[in-house]
């Protein structure tokens, strides 16, 4: 049964399918791409089931799922590897932390995990919510396995003839691999399990829109020379990175996913100009789709939402951006 924030969200999915037709994730598009950052999770609690539902009737071209592994080696959408900043599962099972205090996913089956409820992410030294606490623990959100969010944009998409796409991120590849080496069921790596569970629901970009993106440059590298993976790979950066690396990488994957500091800066003069790394990338043939646009937190070149978005559509072009607010990235977009 879908929760009352998923028949919300289903609501405004009714009322954009006029738009429809002009918000399709085409590949060959100028237009910068708007990318679900973990839905709309600048309204709804990050990686629920209605974030996703809510960023693809807002009108986002690809939305983001973050994954690990569980126990059993089920993909599970969330952010991170640890379990007690975004669900509460710190009250359902007060006794199965490691040493370390933290819940890890990997300790738990699916099972399990289907027990636990999300809430708005919180600061583990103080437990209060990073960002206001719209949508608190007992609102019935869900953890989310890959395949059943892949289900659901496909069903969205069929139903209201859009074409949205997927974005994957791998979380922790060397964390996984050295947790679950020498189980016979582990195969390898998060990649090639990745490309099986995507192979098995037929996804590939004649069918569904599908990058892969990884802060591990060598799990992308074995992605694409290993198990010769076709789908777009992005290489995603929180440091600089200098022209020679830049280089090096653009024989792997077809685009980078810098933090949006790394974009620009701004001068005593008060100009925004370029690093210069969007204009490296372009040269290399590379995409380019930064992190990530939030309404209460701008880059430190930036004074507004408005500034931010001005810049990376109007003067430097990127290929697409991630947003905690697909309606507002879309709105910057579309204005053009």
């Amino acid at each position: 049964m879908r929760t009352y924030l998923v028949q919300l969200a289903l609501i405004g999915c009714c009322a954009s399918a006029s738009l429809a037709e002009e918000r399709v994730a085409d590949p060959r598009s100028d237009r910068p791409l708007v990318i679900a950052h973990r839905g709309a999770s600048g309204y709804v609690v990050e990686h629920s089931e209605g974030a996703k539902v809510l960023a693809h009737a807002q009108g986002a071209d690809y939305i983001e799922q973050d994954v690990v592994l569980s126990k059993d080696l089920q993909f599970v959408v969330t952010h991170d590897i640890a379990m007690e900043e975004t669900t509460n599962v710190e009250q359902v099972y007060p006794d199965r932390s490691r040493s370390d205090g933290k819940w890890y996913f990997a300790d738990f089956t699916w099972a399990e995990i289907q027990g636990l409820e999300l809430h708005e992410r919180t600061r583990r030294d103080s437990h209060e919510p990073v960002f206001a606490d719209r949508f608190p623990v007992g609102c019935g959100q869900r953890v989310l396995k890959l395949e059943e969010e892949i289900k659901l944009v496909q069903g969205l998409n069929k139903t209201t003839g859009k074409s949205t796409g997927l974005y994957i991120e791998l979380k922790g590849p060397s964390f996984h691999r050295k947790e679950f080496s020498g189980r016979t069921d582990f195969q390898e790596s998060m990649g090639r399990m990745l490309l099986e569970l995507l192979n098995r629901c037929s996804i590939d970009n004649s069918t569904c829109p599908c990058f892969i993106q990884c802060f591990e440059f060598g799990e992308l590298k074995h992605l694409r020379e290993d198990l010769q993976c076709e789908l777009p790979l992005i290489y995603l950066l929180g440091r600089p990175i200098d022209p020679k690396e830049l280089e090096s990488a653009s024989k792997t994957v077809q685009g980078i996913g810098p933090s949006l500091d790394l974009l620009a800066t701004r001068g005593d003069d008060g100009q925004v100009s370029s690093t210069g790394l969007v204009e490296q990338a372009r040269e290399l043939g590379l995409k380019v789709h930064p992190y990530t646009i939030r309404k209460e937190m701008q880059p430190s070149w930036s004074r507004s939402l408005e500034e931010t978005h001005r810049f990376l559509v109007d003067t430097l072009h990127v290929d697409g951006f991630f947003t905690d607010f697909p309606d507002l990235g879309r709105q910057a977009v579309d204005r053009n």
